[in-house]
């Protein structure tokens, strides 16, 4: 276990980061499966920009990566076409 105050004070900041991330992460994926498996075209066109913010907000924090993300997005607007 960590010795300095300031060591153990960074073992709290670091698990409360973590739960926080994993909390906005699952989030977001469960938003893209919802989004994959929707199957009316106007609803799935309307959440679009919806899930993309998320990701982008996610990117921004350093959550996930840019390259996810924009392939995220990518892969959801084609789907989106071809509906």
């Amino acid at each position: 276990m960590a010795n300095h105050k300031s060591s153990i004070k960074r073992v709290r900041q670091a698990e409360a980061k973590r739960l926080q991330n994993r909390y906005y992460a699952k989030t977001a994926r469960n938003a893209v499966r919802d989004l994959r498996a929707s199957k009316d075209k106007d609803e799935a066109v309307k959440r679009l920009p919806e899930v993309s913010s998320m990701l982008d907000k996610l990117v921004k924090t350093n959550v996930i990566h840019k390259n996810k993300a924009s392939n995220l997005k990518s892969k959801l607007a084609k789907m989106i076409s071809k509906m």
